[in-house]
């Protein structure tokens, strides 16, 4: 019996061993498990940082948001607005940490840069000067930057622009005034063209003798607000054509200036689209205009609205992943059911 002594300690140690290894292995598997799912989903964890905010931020500043939509996120936000929001929401998370006021030139001149891209340029304005009262490093990038925000807003207030169709208190009449409304928003379009060859080659001293600013990233908002002019003065004609002599024609020409002056555009498909919706609501017009059935019809006239508009949708519709691929191929199906009520002697499909 004393012989088997020691082999039953020793099974024993053997056995305790076994079960602390199990222990072991049940607290670190749950601790490894954790990990690896904070890995996965650090991606799309929010802004730890006003850092990491700016970093994002900056990696996007020099986007040709003229020729390519807005950056986004993991979230799907526009990259700009969604790093304003997190800048603001980490000053009121970590307003304890930020209450020193190390971070709040960094903060305002991002602040600026973000606000620059969502067209609030006088607001980006203010937020520069800020940082150049606050920071010496950044006092020569920050007060470039606000003084062409200055006269970014300067140019975009001049002439009309587009309201809240559903504003309360109704939409203000526009004025009947086709020369004076093209004259103001030329005016507007000069002054941005004189700013954008300004900025093709734009840079500006640093502060105390430092390094050049560059400013060539505001070439495209002087370009998107250019576009916006010639958009908003389209738009103006297309809404006064049943009031001014050959409207329908002026507003015609309107259309097409737009989408061949900015085929370099972002929104050229938008551009042809809108295109392609005047024919076709010209053509409805004409149909309620004129019955098909009645003798005045003329199969030439509709024809020619029709194709224009068919033409049209299906040179949208052919760029895939787009969103105006959808929006055109239901249109050219809703344009063409209409057609279907008329005779197939006056409108070959």
């Amino acid at each position: 019996m004393a012989a088997l002594a020691p082999s039953a300690s020793s099974s024993a140690r053997s056995h305790a061993l076994v079960w602390l290894g199990a222990v072991a292995l049940l607290l670190v598997a749950p601790a490894c498990t954790t990990f690896s799912a904070r890995q996965k989903e650090a991606v799309y964890a929010p802004t730890e940082g006003v850092l990491e905010a700016v970093a994002v931020l900056r990696r996007h500043v020099p986007d040709d948001t003229y020729r390519f939509p807005p950056a986004r996120d993991f979230s799907g936000r526009n990259v700009y607005r969604a790093s304003l929001l997190r800048l603001e929401n980490l000053e009121r998370a970590e307003a304890a940490a930020l209450r020193s006021g190390y971070m709040d030139a960094v903060i305002a001149f991002s602040k600026g840069r973000a606000l620059e891209r969502l067209r609030a340029f006088d607001l980006a304005a203010q937020h520069y000067r800020e940082s150049a009262r606050l920071s010496n490093e950044l006092r020569g990038a920050a007060l470039a930057s606000a003084d062409v925000c200055d006269r970014l807003d300067e140019a975009v207030k001049i002439g009309i622009e587009l309201v809240d169709p559903v504003a309360e208190g109704g939409v203000p009449a526009r004025p009947i005034d086709p020369e004076g409304v093209r004259q103001v928003l030329d005016d507007r379009v000069t002054r941005l063209s004189i700013l954008l060859d300004e900025l093709n080659d734009a840079q500006a001293s640093g502060a105390e003798g430092g390094e050049p600013i560059d400013l060539r990233q505001y070439r495209w908002m002087a370009q998107e607000e250019i576009e916006r002019a010639d958009f908003v003065r389209a738009r103006y004609f297309v809404e006064i054509r049943h009031v001014v002599a050959d409207g329908t024609v002026v507003a015609l020409q309107e259309l097409q200036r737009v989408a061949t002056r900015h085929g370099a555009s972002k929104n050229r498909l938008r551009h042809l689209m809108r295109l392609a919706d005047f024919y076709a609501d010209l053509a409805r017009e004409y149909l309620d205009a004129v019955a098909p059935e009645s003798l005045d019809f003329d199969p030439a006239r509709f024809r020619e609205l029709a194709e224009a508009a068919i033409q049209l949708y299906e040179l949208v519709g052919s760029h895939d992943g787009r969103p105006e691929k959808l929006e055109a191929t239901r249109n050219l199906e809703a344009f063409l059911a209409l057609t279907l009520t008329i005779d197939a002697d006056r409108f070959d499909r």
